[in-house]
């Protein structure tokens, strides 16, 4: 029987910031769904020695996907040689290298290496691979280049925070609230419209016509990471025109007078829009203020309507 096919591909970009300080954005994979565009969600659920093993959740060509893979960390080389555990189909292996090259005290060259085989050497799933392969890595490195070329500008533009709700009642039930997004039209006053793809049990696919105070409504999508009953993380793909990042949690916790319920959001202002939407007369502080009202007023609503169910199922 022939061996399925392994192919090859290698991407770089140069960044103008010191190889040590690019590497260490690369190993701090936890922080990737705030660097890279592609991850929802990571996480390190083994650590020995230099290697590690994690878990990534992320967009592939549009679609949402989730695999487990093993790295080996070299800080004195500045390598990192991952390799996927536990695929994603129509993927059957992947591995590679990130490298960080310095080309100067504060220029680093960055080689992101790829090899990989599809499910049963299918072409149509080869020719899948390689498309995401090379999407993803591409704008992997875009980020990687932006964020490491802008580390510690104090521009305001970054924001966190969140709200807190205490729930006389069960974590369960508050979970089970926020897991059906599919009905927060019916159950939240500023949702219009909600659907819900649910391909792989817990990674989820949201669109949500959203409703501001004026009236008018924006579509958002996002890929949605559910942890039953204590977190559901997620990462909006389709953003309005004020965000160019928008990550959040919702954290339940229980204690002993019930749970608490928590709405956290980070987000990145998209700066080159703020004129266009709040007038020439806004800049980011303006923006800062409007987005963060925005989504604290719908969190709000969302956990007050989350505590009315779960506090009428005790």
């Amino acid at each position: 029987m022939t061996e399925p096919e392994t192919r090859e591909a290698e991407h770089g970009i140069t960044v103008a910031a010191p190889a040590a300080d690019v590497y260490a954005l690369l190993a701090d994979v936890e922080n990737w769904p705030l660097l890279f565009p592609p991850t929802v969600h990571a996480e390190r659920t083994e650590r020995v020695g230099a290697s590690e093993r994690i878990r990534i959740w992320a967009t592939a060509n549009g679609t949402a996907k989730t695999w487990t893979s093993l790295r080996l960390l070299d800080p004195v080389r500045r390598r990192i040689e991952f390799r996927q555990e536990v695929p994603a189909p129509p993927v059957a292996a992947m591995g590679g290298t990130w490298l960080a090259d310095p080309l100067s005290p504060a220029t680093t060259r960055v080689t992101l290496r790829h090899h990989y085989r599809a499910a049963d050497g299918d072409p149509d799933g080869l020719a899948w691979i390689e498309a995401a392969v090379d999407r993803n890595s591409r704008a992997e490195l875009a980020a990687l280049k932006a964020h490491a070329e802008s580390a510690g500008a104090p521009d305001g533009r970054v924001l966190d925070f969140e709200d807190t709700v205490r729930i006389d009642g069960e974590a369960k039930d508050v979970y089970a609230f926020l897991d059906r997004a599919d009905r927060w039209a019916e159950r939240l006053p500023h949702v219009a419209h909600a659907t819900v793809a649910e391909d792989t049990p817990g990674l989820q696919r949201l669109r949500m016509d959203t409703r501001a105070p004026d009236g008018t409504t924006h579509t958002t999508e996002s890929v949605r990471v559910c942890f039953p009953h204590h977190l559901i993380v997620y990462k909006q793909t389709t953003l309005p025109a004020l965000m160019s990042l928008h990550t959040g949690r919702w954290r339940l916790e229980r204690d002993a007078d019930g749970a608490l319920a928590t709405s956290r959001h980070t987000v990145v202002l998209a700066t080159e829009n703020i004129t266009r939407v709040l007038g020439e007369d806004a800049g980011v502080p303006e923006a800062a203020a409007y987005v963060r009202e925005a989504l604290s007023a719908n969190s709000r609503a969302t956990l007050g309507r989350a505590k009315e169910y779960a506090e009428g199922r005790r």
